[in-house]
């Protein structure tokens, strides 16, 4: 009979270890790692959002902790930073938005952001500078006005869905004058809840998901990759059923380690 294709898993596993991180190629001396946060704390229709100031001192900390210059604004603007010519020299960024919102988006002081607005200024068309390198969205907000959380029978087991294979992308597509990409690739996403229910947050210590984010990320970035930390963000939420972060729209083609080989 005639042999089978390999087996995307297994051609996974015959690639050597580096090829499936994203590689560092600048020394910490000449690297620019920037990131950004925006956090809204007052709105022109809506309450303030009281503790916000919290979360913003913890992820600037955090942020400059990883090695990253952070550029904090007040208001829903990213077009700017988009353009920094430190791209080029940095190996990553994190896109970091606190706000209120609503499913369609993030509220800035009189209008609503859409989340497809961050993606598209940070593609691969729009930023070329961060091309190939990982770009890290975190996003603080309520996605709607329902509770997360339901009651079921302690016997409910549902069935966890198998996710799909990957197919083998065939090599070459390339002429003389451009080569093809996708136009939307390496981002990790995790939203603070899942889509239309509410975050959590405490007008002394800030949000929840905020507080859980940098405990996990000071604990294990030295030695696991970021969609590990992401999914130990959302198992640390098992114990409070009415939010539970999500990752969505992630199109990570590697491993990201913030610090490889520590």
């Amino acid at each position: 009979p005639k042999k089978s294709p390999l087996h995307p898993r297994t051609a996974e596993r015959c690639l050597p270890p580096s090829s499936q991180i994203y590689p560092i190629h600048l020394p910490r001396e000449t690297r620019t790692r920037r990131a950004l946060l925006i956090c809204n704390i007052e709105f022109e229709h809506l309450s303030r959002r009281d503790g916000a100031e919290v979360d913003v001192e913890g992820m600037m900390k955090l942020l400059e902790g990883l090695g990253y210059v952070v550029d904090v604004h007040r208001n829903l603007t990213s077009q700017d930073f988009a353009n920094h010519k430190e791209h080029w020299t940095s190996d990553s960024t994190f896109l970091v938005f606190m706000s209120r919102g609503v499913r369609a988006g993030l509220c800035e002081t009189t209008d609503i952001l859409s989340v497809d607005t961050i993606y598209e200024k940070f593609n691969n068309k729009c930023c070329q500078a961060l091309l190939g390198k990982p770009k890290v969205v975190i996003i603080q907000s309520c996605r709607g006005g329902k509770v997360g959380s339901v009651m079921v029978s302690d016997s409910a087991d549902p069935a966890m869905p198998t996710p799909g294979l990957a197919h083998a992308i065939p090599a070459g597509l390339e002429d003389d004058a451009i080569c093809e990409v996708h136009l939307e690739s390496d981002f990790g996403t995790l939203h603070s809840s899942t889509p239309d229910t509410v975050s959590w947050r405490s007008s002394v210590t800030g949000s929840l998901f905020i507080q859980h984010l940098i405990e996990q990320f000071r604990n294990h970035a030295c030695n696991s990759d970021l969609q590990e930390i992401f999914r130990k963000v959302q198992y640390s939420f098992g114990k409070f059923p009415r939010q539970l972060p999500s990752q969505e729209r992630t199109t990570m083609l590697r491993k990201f380690y913030l610090f490889p080989g520590h």
